[in-house]
């Protein structure tokens, strides 16, 4: 009796098993039929989503581009890229489709009467481009949108009031002087350097001081300081990232290492920022004006963005300080090294040009070593010559927005709401339809005669129009 007992029950757990690998076998077709659709789902929307692009851009002709790949395999990343943005500008005037795989297309605009459409409207920056920074910088100026741009950009306006900028001279020169004191022992050795980490250091140096009141001596302890090293880490991975198509995808780029190395960086960033906050706001607890501070020291930008109210009286947030302060630590130091260095570079490329601005630098000085406010309007050769640098090698050399609505071109051609517009600084800069002889350094092109004789749009290296904040 036991052993027919046993064996009922053998038999019993026998069957149960059997059920349960057949319940979990059609688990696994379930599943994978859900996955099957989810695909074919993606692929399909996928798939309209380029039939609507094509639809969108077929009144602007371009170059061909690969089925696959879009026009990803023309860029080399050898320091010609650029150049090929001018090529085929040459070929299609104003305005050419580019591909960036098989689902993602951008029209490129290079002619000064487009981009005045795009940058005279208020039309959003594209998220394709500028969410890569954002788990940094946080919806700063930079990349905020609607209300939350138009009300932030009017709470940080005071802090470019001339009253606020005039006493950052004297600083920025001083981490001039810091930079130059290392130069002079390359000088004295005859030993080459690469300019552009230097003129990087002093630009972080300048706006630490300038917006923060904050002394870094990043320039004699940039390999060592924990902030400055991360700040450079973050920079280095979203350009990465940028380039990285695979690291597009943010669970891609969130398990790789340099996703790892990303989130630490931002950590050690997120937390200095912080930590200057409160020590401000800890110094600031007792002043109700900023009439009283200004009256014992000069303003700072951090100054600015703890006092800025609104109409209603509200502040900024924690977060938002956090997102501001962050949006200008990067935008501060970075594109403006990249603009002193190819200024510097472009002087050096025309001794001749060099041997007049320094003539009239030293006029301008009359006998002192620093430059003041009130001189900076007797340079106008040399302002000319950093405007032409500026020109040839835009800081930025592209920005990009998102159609809401259709947008109309002076040319009658229309592109329908939804879509990617990316303006190449670099090509309207170097369009020989709008530029004489555009590869020749000529800063005579920025004498006053010669100026008035072009579209305001034809100079555009700090974009322009409604949200012009280093876009």
């Amino acid at each position: 009796a036991l052993l027919s007992s046993s064996g009922t029950i053998g038999m019993g757990l026998t069957e149960t098993f059997v059920t349960f690998q057949l319940g979990l076998s059609r688990m696994h077709h379930l599943f994978a039929l859900l996955c099957l659709v989810a695909v074919v789902y993606k692929i399909t929307v996928l798939l309209a989503k380029r039939r609507a692009y094509f639809r969108s851009i077929e009144a602007f002709p371009g170059p061909k581009g690969h089925w696959l790949f879009g026009h990803v395999l023309e860029f080399k990343q050898d320091g010609t890229d650029l150049e090929k943005i001018v090529t085929w500008g040459q070929e299609y005037p104003y305005a050419f489709p580019l591909w960036f795989g098989p689902f993602v297309c951008f029209l490129n605009i290079h002619h000064p009467d487009y981009v005045k459409t795009i940058l005279t409207s208020t039309e959003p920056k594209d998220d394709f481009a500028y969410r890569f920074i954002e788990s940094w910088i946080g919806e700063g100026l930079l990349v905020s949108k609607g209300q939350k741009w138009f009300r932030h950009r009017r709470l940080l306006t005071p802090g470019f009031h001339y009253d606020v900028l005039k006493p950052y001279v004297k600083l920025m020169s001083d981490s001039a002087k810091t930079m130059l004191d290392k130069w002079e022992s390359y000088a004295n050795s005859n030993e080459s350097f690469e300019l552009f980490e230097h003129v990087s250091l002093m630009t972080l140096d300048s706006i630490l001081k300038c917006a923060f009141s904050y002394s870094s001596n990043c320039q004699t302890e940039g390999g060592t300081n924990t902030y400055i090293k991360a700040v450079y880490e973050l920079s280095d991975l979203i350009n990465l990232r940028f380039r990285t198509f695979p690291y597009h995808n943010d669970l891609i780029f969130y398990l790789s290492p340099h996703g790892y190395r990303h989130r630490k960086a931002c950590k050690v960033a997120h937390s200095h920022t912080a930590e200057v906050i409160r020590k401000r706001k800890e110094v600031l607890k007792e002043e109700k004006q900023l009439d009283r501070i200004q009256a014992k020291r000069n303003l700072d930008f951090l100054d600015i963005l703890l006092f800025a109210r609104d109409e209603k009286q509200q502040g900024l947030s924690d977060e938002d300080l956090r997102a501001e302060v962050d949006t200008f630590m990067f935008e501060g130091h970075d594109t403006t090294a990249s603009g002193i260095s190819f200024i510097l570079y472009s002087l050096a490329c025309h001794p001749e040009h060099q041997k007049i601005c320094r003539e009239e630098i030293l006029e301008a000085l009359h006998g002192k070593d620093t430059m003041e406010w009130e001189d900076l309007s007797k340079i106008p050769y040399t302002t000319m010559c950093i405007k032409e640098s500026l020109r040839l090698y835009p800081p930025v050399p592209g920005i990009s927005r998102n159609t809401t609505k259709p947008m109309t071109f002076f040319d009658g051609r229309t592109l329908p709401a939804g879509c990617h517009v990316g303006t190449s600084v670099y090509g309207i800069h170097r369009n020989a339809a709008v530029w004489e002889n555009p590869d020749v350094f000529d800063p005579l092109r920025f004498l006053p005669e010669n100026v008035s004789k072009r579209s305001p749009h034809a100079f555009v290296p700090f974009a322009a129009g409604p949200r012009f904040v280093h876009t």
